[in-house]
Formats: structure tokens, C-alpha cells, sequence
């Protein structure tokens, strides 16, 4: 005997029994229901009756249709009534959920009797198809709740994907009857149970989320490395810039100049004794030097009232004392400039551009560097043999030290090659381009004690006058003095005694290659009346050489 089930041909069932599907844990109870007895054409062809939990399709209340029930029918038609079948008495399991009337499940009736085509179990009978007929949701008993929905079909049934036997999902219903799906009170259930899964989800996502951040946070696999704070490992050694820098600062002042007339400007000092002088350029004090203001700020911000004792505009150097000064000034030592190196490392300190307390360093870049600098406002110039650094120095450091990887002064800070100018000191304002020149200190100091014991300064002299041309073949005796005031040789001075006359060209003095006038006027002021230099000239092609005992001049006059 066959059955429709969506047009296709239904096999005899298997001659044991379906895997039953979990059912919900319930309680059986003890007191047996009675079951109808299948149609003998039903049970020829059926095999042992399965049990299992209801299906999700419910049915209506009232009397089970009879006779076999087609496997689908459209939505709209419901299934043709036929006599019920009379039940013969068996053992079933009543629906553990079918607490009240309305509430039933498939393959039974509202007084919880097996429908036609369903075994008391609640199982499709054998020949039947797999899916309840559909009824329509009127049909069920008032005050039914919930009412009932429309029956499941799979996926892979719909739009005809069983006809003709060419849907692989016709097949294979066919070939192996699904045990029936669990009911809408199980549904219930798993809605409950995957409810409380998300719920539980989202706690974890969150404690996840939790966890990764904290991990993150307290990550050991970056590759960033933490100094230590420990006060050792932030300890300065004393040869550090650092140390260095230290130490010298609370020596050195900022120094604020200002003329009668109200203009001035800022320079750079250093602590020379306990007694309160600063020594400094004398660019820095000039416009001060008549009338004017001085002060001297430390770097502790304390500002003290000073004083001009003396300078000396051709070696630009000059000596100031505080008034009122501290008890507790502490001088900067002084190096032996005759000594330094190319090379050797530098620090220089000053107040660039009003920035005071500025540290910069460098190494010395040359020595005996011939430079000529002015103030820019005076029409005679200074000249040094001096040390060049690449220490960044602008206008504002003038005056200041120029240290030693000791923090021993070796130079005055005096002059800077700016890129816009063709000369050296205070013509241009532009910065720094790492060519800075200090005054030795050797010369230095020894300008420094003549100003403070007598109020200016003396200068070595050879007794002539030299063109100040720069003509790289070395320093021309003049035909005449400057400004034409007599002769350029000077009867009876140190170049006469040793023979020198107009138009020689010097060329060494010493070991040092003269290639001008401003170059020799510059190393002779390294050294101090009544030295004994040679000097090497040129006289009609030839050279000689002649020893001279050096003059002296008292005062820029």
C-alpha cells in the first residue's frame, strides 16, 4: 500500500524501529492511556511503533480525522474529515507538557487522544508522510494559547524541490522517515536555553574584553624599555656637560648695558675673583663706559648694581665689579690656553640673542685664528689670535666663558662669522653657522690684571705701522704712520733697532705664518713688552730674519 508523500512513492518501513530522539527530561507517570488501533491497511504496512517526544505541529481540539492523512497539503484546504478509527486499549505516555485542553501536541486530539495516522506515542503511523496537514489556526478550541503556528516545512522542501522525485530532499524523506521534530513547548525550551547561552555569551565577551584590556595594559611583549628611576642611574659625573654645566653656571651673569641716551644691550660675564670682578668683552660695557647703567644677574634670578674699572678696546676685553656683592661668589678656574688642542671639546655659556644661561657645546676648531672684530659704532677694531670653536654662539655670548672638558675657562667668547656678512663681530645678526672665536685666555688675563691694577691696559709694540690690506703675501711696512702723522718706522723704537724699513713684507713671526697686517698685530698682542720675537721679512727677493725686542703703548691712544 502507498501513501502520497509530495508525489512520491513511500518505501516499506525498515524492519526495526527509527533512533528515537531525546525527549525533554520528564517523569513518565504510571497510569496507562489507551491507544486506537491503526486500520489494518495501515498496520500491514507499519512497523513496531516508535516513541518520542511530540512534534512541533500542533492540531486542532475535537474528534481526529480519519483515515490517512496526505503528507502536505496546500495551506488553505484543510484535510478531508474520515471516520476515526475505534481505539483499542495500550500503554502510552501521556505529553508531559499537555497540561491544560488547549495546549496539546501532534498526533493528538484535545482530549489527548493519538490523531488518525499517529501512533499513541505521538509518532507518525507507518505510510504517512512526514508532515502533519496543515489546519487552519481557527480550528483551534477558544481560549487556546498559544494559537497554533503554521506547520514546518524545511528549506529544501519548498517550491517544489521534492516533485518528480528530483529534490535531494524528497529523496531523502523518503528514504529514511525524520523522527519528529520536538514541539513548541520544547521550542520554548530551547528559545529559554539559548537565551540564557547569549546572555552567558555576552558576560564572557565582557570578562574577555575585560581580561585582553588588563593584558594588554600589563603586556610584557613590547619593545619598550623603561629608564630607571633610581637616583644612581641619574647621578651626573662631574666631566659630564651636565656636571660641568652645574658647577659653572652660578659663575656666570648676564649683563645689562645701557648708554645715558637710554640704548644698550645684553652680553654675557663670568666671576674673575672674590672681590667681584666680572670679566666680560668690551663691546658689552662700551655704551655704558659714560654715564651709563650697568647690571650683572646670576643665575639664581639675584641682580646686582656694577661698575666699569677698566677695559681695553684693542684686545676687546674689559673688567666690571658688582656693588654690594655676595658673599658667596666662587670664581671660574682658569686653564692654560697655550695648552689647548684641535679637537678638544668645548662648552660655552651666554645669554644668545637675551636667552640667558644658554649652554652650548663643540670642540676647537682651529688656533691662533687671525680674526679683526669691531662693535660696529667705533671706527677702531680689535684684534686677537684666537681660538675658533663650532660651539654655537650668537650675539648675546659675547663676554662669556669658554670651557674646557674640565669646566676650566680657556677663552672669552668674542666674535662670530655671521653668513650674511663679510666680516667678523657685530655686523650681522644672523645665527650661528659654527665659526665663533674667543679671545685665549692667557691674553685674557693678563689684560684683566693691568685694568684692575691700574684702570687700562698695555700693548706689545714693534714700532711700525703695517697696511691692514688682507693680502695673503704677509704685513707691509707702510711708507707712512696712521694718518699720515709721521714715518711709519719709528726712529729709535724696537723695528728701527733691528734694522726693518718701509716696504719689508713680514712673513713669520716665530713659527707662525704672517699672511697680513691684522694677523701680526694679532700675534704680537699674544705676547707682553720686552718679549724677544723673530721675525722673519722680505726685503728686494730676499728673506732675512731679525730679532726684535718688543715696545710697549700705553691705553687705546
Amino acid at each position: 500500500m502507498s501513501t502520497e508523500n509530495e508525489g512520491t512513492e513511500v518505501p516499506p518501513a525498515p524492519s526495526a524501529p527509527p533512533v528515537p530522539v531525546d525527549t525533554p527530561a520528564a517523569s513518565a507517570p504510571e497510569t496507562p492511556a489507551p491507544a486506537p488501533t491503526p486500520p489494518a491497511d495501515q498496520t500491514a504496512a507499519s512497523g513496531p511503533a516508535t516513541s518520542g517526544p511530540a512534534t512541533s505541529g500542533p492540531t486542532p481540539s475535537g474528534p481526529a480525522p480519519s483515515g490517512p492523512a496526505p503528507a502536505e497539503a496546500p495551506a488553505s484546504t484543510p484535510p478531508p474529515s474520515a471516520p476515526a478509527p475505534e481505539p483499542t486499549p495500550a500503554p502510552s505516555v501521556p505529553d508531559p507538557y499537555a497540561h491544560t485542553a488547549g495546549h496539546v501536541g501532534a498526533g493528538q486530539t484535545g482530549a489527548g487522544q493519538p490523531a488518525a495516522g499517529y501512533t499513541q506515542a505521538g509518532q507518525p503511523a507507518a505510510g504517512y508522510g512526514q508532515q502533519p496537514a496543515p489546519v487552519a489556526s481557527a480550528a483551534s478550541p477558544s481560549g487556546a494559547w498559544p494559537p497554533p503556528p503554521p506547520p514546518a516545512v524545511p528549506s529544501y522542501a519548498q517550491d517544489g524541490a521534492g516533485s518528480g522525485g528530483s529534490g535531494w530532499g524528497a529523496s531523502w524523506t523518503a528514504e529514511q522517515p525524520a523522527a519528529p521534530k520536538p514541539g513548541a513547548r520544547r521550542g520554548g525550551l530551547v528559545a529559554a536555553v539559548l537565551a540564557a547561552a547569549l546572555i552567558a555569551g555576552g558576560v564572557g565577551g565582557g570578562l574577555g574584553f575585560w581580561a585582553a584590556d588588563r593584558n594588554d595594559d600589563d603586556s610584557t611583549d613590547s619593545t619598550t624599555v623603561s629608564a630607571s628611576d633610581s637616583p644612581a642611574d641619574l647621578k651626573r659625573e662631574p666631566g659630564s656637560v651636565a656636571g660641568i654645566a652645574n658647577k659653572a653656571l652660578p659663575s656666570v651673569v648676564t649683563i645689562e648695558a645701557q648708554s645715558g641716551s637710554g640704548e644698550g644691550g645684553t652680553g654675557t660675564g663670568f666671576v674673575y675673583d672674590k672681590q667681584g670682578h666680572i670679566l666680560t668683552n668690551n663691546h658689552v660695557v662700551a655704551s655704558a663706559a659714560e654715564g651709563g647703567k650697568l647690571s650683572a644677574t646670576f643665575s639664581n634670578g639675584k641682580k646686582f648694581d656694577a661698575e666699569v674699572v677698566g677695559r681695553a678696546q684693542g684686545y676687546d676685553v674689559a673688567v666690571i665689579k658688582l656693588k654690594n656683592k655676595p658673599s658667596d661668589l666662587t670664581p671660574l678656574p682658569l686653564a692654560d690656553s697655550e695648552k689647548v688642542a684641535v679637537g678638544d671639546s668645548t662648552i660655552a655659556i651666554g645669554a644668545p640673542f637675551g636667552l640667558s644661561n644658554t649652554v652650548t657645546t663643540g670642540i676647537v676648531s682651529a688656533k691662533n685664528r687671525p680674526v679683526t672684530s669691531s662693535d660696529g659704532g667705533s671706527s677702531k677694531s680689535s684684534y686677537m689670535s684666537a681660538l675658533q670653536t663650532d660651539a654655537s654662539i650668537n650675539p648675546g655670548n659675547s663676554g662669556g666663558p669658554l670651557l674646557d672638558a674640565r669646566g676650566a675657562v680657556i677663552g672669552i667668547n668674542s666674535a662670530i662669522k655671521p653668513a650674511d656678512s663679510g666680516g667678523m663681530g657685530g655686523g650681522g645678526q644672523s645665527g650661528s653657522i659654527g665659526l665663533g672665536f674667543a679671545i685665549p685666555v692667557n691674553q685674557a688675563k693678563n689684560v684683566a690684571q693691568q685694568l684692575i691694577k691700574t684702570g687700562e691696559a698695555t700693548y706689545p709694540v714693534i714700532g711700525a705701522s703695517v697696511s691692514l690690506a688682507n693680502t695673503s703675501d704677509g704685513a707691509v711696512i707702510s711708507d707712512r704712520a696712521a694718518g699720515n702723522s709721521g714715518a711709519a718706522v719709528e726712529p729709535g723704537g724696537p723695528a728701527a733697532k733691528a734694522g726693518l724699513k718701509s716696504g719689508d713684507v713680514i712673513k713669520k713671526l716665530d713659527d707662525t705664518v704672517i699672511d697680513s697686517g691684522p694677523t701680526l698685530i694679532g700675534q704680537i698682542w699674544t705676547h707682553r713688552p720686552g718679549d724677544t720675537v723673530k721675525i722673519t721679512y722680505e726685503r728686494d727677493g730676499k728673506e732675512r730674519t731679525a730679532d726684535v725686542v718688543l715696545g710697549a703703548r700705553k691705553g687705546d691712544s
